[in-house]
């Protein structure tokens, strides 16, 4: 089992975004996130900064500008989507990666309270 830290860029970006009141609150996250395609389509057009923002964790071990370097998708590289911090939560706590597990209830918690 691979292991993770916490990538607090995502978790700045994340937080932003839920600022900036650019999420979905409800979602069928299995039809939402992105595939490989739609992975590989946006890094033609962004940088690995930019696709590394939407994830909330960081792979140990693996390289940097890589697709295995980054994990715990919290959006569709549009908007955040609940179901994906819900998704984050839930996969952590079961993989036990505490430390990415607390940040997405973080973020999960503040997006309940911005939308109110």
């Amino acid at each position: 089992m691979a292991s993770y830290e916490v990538n607090p860029a995502g978790v700045a970006h994340v937080r932003s975004m839920i600022d900036a009141h650019q999420y979905v609150l409800d979602s069928d996250w299995l039809e939402a996130q992105p595939d490989a395609d739609a992975q590989n389509a946006y890094l033609e057009k962004h940088s690995w900064d930019d696709y590394a923002a939407w994830h909330l964790g960081l792979t140990d071990g693996a390289s940097d500008e890589t697709k295995a370097r980054y994990a715990f998708v919290a959006g569709d590289f549009r908007r955040v989507h609940r179901t994906a911090l819900t998704a984050c939560v839930y996969r952590a706590s079961e993989w036990r990666h505490k430390d990415v597990e607390l940040a997405a209830h973080d973020l999960l918690q503040h997006l309940d309270r911005v939308s109110g």
